[in-house]
């Protein structure tokens, strides 16, 4: 029975049956064609990234997202410290305040493009071009 059900075989023989709404099939079919596949490959690796036989994200993806996290609570700290400041009725340094909206843009810029890397590298992934 070797390769049956492993998944070393590349005949697709079962079926599973899924209800969608109009609404829920339309954005499927969307994200389909923008990911360059069909509906039914598009659910299929959606299915088993799901259930864990195939990732979505690798560990270099989750490492990039868990320092960018980082970096985001710590800059959340900074930001905390000069909103209870302003609070008080104290008068934050200029310095702070562009600092740590600055630092803020700069994680948020850094975030936006790593998303969209992995989103073309995982989308590239489901068709098979890597």
């Amino acid at each position: 029975m070797a390769g049956s059900r492993s998944g070393a075989s590349k005949r697709k023989d079962r079926v599973a049956h899924v209800r969608f709404s109009g609404a829920e099939f339309d954005a499927l079919e969307t994200a389909a064609s923008a990911a360059g596949m069909t509906v039914s490959a598009f659910v299929r690796s959606l299915s088993m990234e799901g259930a864990g036989v195939r990732p979505f994200l690798g560990e270099e993806d989750y490492a990039v997202l868990r320092l960018l996290a980082d970096g985001m609570r710590a800059i959340g700290g900074n930001l905390n410290q000069i909103a209870r400041a302003v609070n008080t009725g104290k008068v934050p340094a200029y310095e702070d305040v562009a600092g740590s909206i600055s630092d803020a843009h700069g994680v948020a810029i850094a975030l936006a493009a790593e998303l969209a890397d992995m989103t073309r590298r995982t989308a590239a992934a489901r068709r098979g071009d890597s």
